[in-house]
């Protein structure tokens, strides 16, 4: 009893990072024996996966219901910085694989795989997915449809009686606290998907790639530790790198582990709360990043287009780059929040080189072998950026008003 209440009085990051130490050692030392300890892994993220849709749906219904007119929200302000900093994530990674060209070993593997036919097919889906059954929307995860049916539903109940409205809430707060309990088990679940990983695909077969993941990873650090606090600063004009880090830290982390924007969509909701952000507005942003903010899928597309080009030795002049930036950001839109969603937008973007579908899905096959490390830094970057822009929209309004902005639990003065 002494060592669980130990335990219990330890923050979620070190007990995660307990959680992920333990499943590197089982993963090394015991890889058959400890086998069954994957299940934990299985049921955190199912148990995420299936509470997320319900959770975003009562909360942006329950947001939109309770808007008074008139109420300003920064949700322009946090779409602009969803967008820019895609497009700028895009445009990055196509400077930098200029400055460190990669060749590739195609893979095959990926026969029976069928990708997108052009970004007019990707943006069908995505309107198709705004009118699609709310039930089915549910069912499937698909949160362009729960976000539209909740808002239409919200705007509906803005005038009903105040008790309807107070059921809402009550439904949200109680599905947000069985998220806390299904949180409280990220250790368990840590444990069997690093030992799951490891015992799996081992990290053997990445060496043969480790100039491409070298490219790739690299430039989403650099996204996250340079591009991104560069974007904080310039709305904010205070030290982004608190807020920057504690992203990193709670989001993140688990983010890299679940390899799902949507099944992380509980843990940034969390964060928001304790970062005190309007609940009106990360209400409906959240589950909005984890569809069009893909600021790690705009490095894959990008990257590993420019891998292909690289390796069939076709040249590829500036304009050419650029329009290949804005591609892969408006198809990065476009990835679904599962793992793997941005390898089925490369044949698209290879399409604009006149690169044949057959390659390009060799290529995909090429991006599932390293995914292991690069999926899982791409949805981090991807889902921590989500609360980070969140942040940064509304401290950046706090900022042009006067008022002090707070994060990392202390107040920063403006000047």
């Amino acid at each position: 009893m002494q060592l669980l209440h130990k335990w219990n009085h330890l923050s979620l990051v070190k007990r995660i990072l307990i959680g992920l130490i333990i499943g590197i050692i089982l993963a090394v030392a015991l890889p058959e024996a400890a086998k069954p300890i994957t299940i934990f892994g299985s049921l955190f993220v199912g148990a995420l996966k299936a509470i997320a849709p319900v959770l975003v749906f009562f909360l942006v219904m329950g947001a939109i219901s309770q808007h008074k007119h008139g109420q300003q929200t920064n949700m322009k302000g946090i779409i602009v910085l969803y967008l820019l900093g895609t497009f700028v994530a895009g445009l990055t990674a196509v400077i930098v694989s200029f400055i460190f060209p990669v060749s590739l070993t195609l893979a095959t593997g990926v026969e029976g795989v069928s990708a997108p036919g052009g970004v007019t097919e990707v943006l069908k889906a995505l309107l198709l997915n705004v009118v699609d059954n709310p039930i089915r929307a549910l069912m499937n995860a698909n949160y362009i449809g729960v976000l539209s049916w909740a808002v239409v539903l919200g705007l509906a109940l803005r005038h009903a009686p105040d008790t309807t409205k107070t059921m809402i809430t009550n439904f949200a707060d109680a599905l947000s606290q069985m998220v806390r309990w299904v949180i409280g088990f990220a250790p368990l679940g840590i444990m069997g998907l690093v030992f799951d990983s490891i015992a799996t695909s081992g990290l053997g077969t990445l060496l043969s790639y480790g100039q491409l993941l070298a490219v790739l990873l690299g430039t989403m650090f650099f996204i996250a530790l340079v591009v991104n606090p560069l974007i904080v600063w310039f709305n904010i004009r205070k030290n982004p790198f608190p807020l920057v880090f504690r992203c990193l830290k709670e989001s993140g982390l688990t983010a890299f582990f679940t390899r799902s924007s949507a099944a992380n969509i509980p843990v940034n909701m969390r964060l928001c709360e304790s970062l005190n952000l309007d609940k009106d507005t990360y209400s409906v942003s959240i589950p909005l990043g984890a569809t069009i903010n893909m600021a790690g899928a705009a490095v894959t597309i990008s990257v590993l287009t420019l891998a292909a080009v690289n390796t069939l030795g076709i040249p590829v002049d500036l304009p050419t780059a650029v329009i290949l930036s804005v591609l892969s950001a408006v198809a990065a839109c476009g990835a679904s929040g599962v793992a793997g969603g941005s390898l089925l937008l490369i044949p698209l973007a290879a399409s604009l080189f006149g690169i044949p579908n057959d390659v390009a899905m060799q290529v995909v096959g090429v991006g599932f072998i390293v995914g292991v490390l690069q999926d899982s830094c791409e949805t981090a970057l991807n889902s921590s950026t989500d609360v980070l822009f969140t942040a940064t929209a509304e401290y950046a309004k706090k900022r042009k008003a006067g008022e002090p902005i707070v994060f990392e639990n202390r107040a920063v003065d403006v000047e």
